[in-house]
């Protein structure tokens, strides 16, 4: 219940909507959960994070969320987005961070 009363309060604060894009695709998911792994060598905190994109980024940000975790530099115009999404993701997956 603790969970999807956050995930609904994230979803307001990153102005979620109807028209919001598709989610990430389950491609998208594993391609992010093993480029989480090869970072952060923490499973529990990569599933959580693959698991939350449903509910934070669409799959056309996903593929900006990808490119920056593996190293290509971040286009200034998705900054505050991107930043948005970490730290929502983490609020989600690392409670107590």
């Amino acid at each position: 219940m603790k969970t999807a009363l956050v995930i609904g309060l994230l979803l307001a604060g990153l102005g979620a909507s109807s028209a919001m894009a598709a989610p990430p695709t389950s491609e998208q998911k594993a391609e992010f959960h093993a480029t989480c792994m090869g970072i952060a060598q923490d499973e529990p905190l990569c599933s959580c994070k693959a698991e939350a994109t449903d509910k934070l980024i669409d799959s056309d940000f996903m593929t900006v969320v990808i490119a920056s975790m593996g190293g290509k530099t971040l286009d200034p115009k998705y900054a505050v987005r991107y930043n948005d999404y970490v730290a929502h993701s983490n609020q989600i997956c690392k409670p107590n961070y």
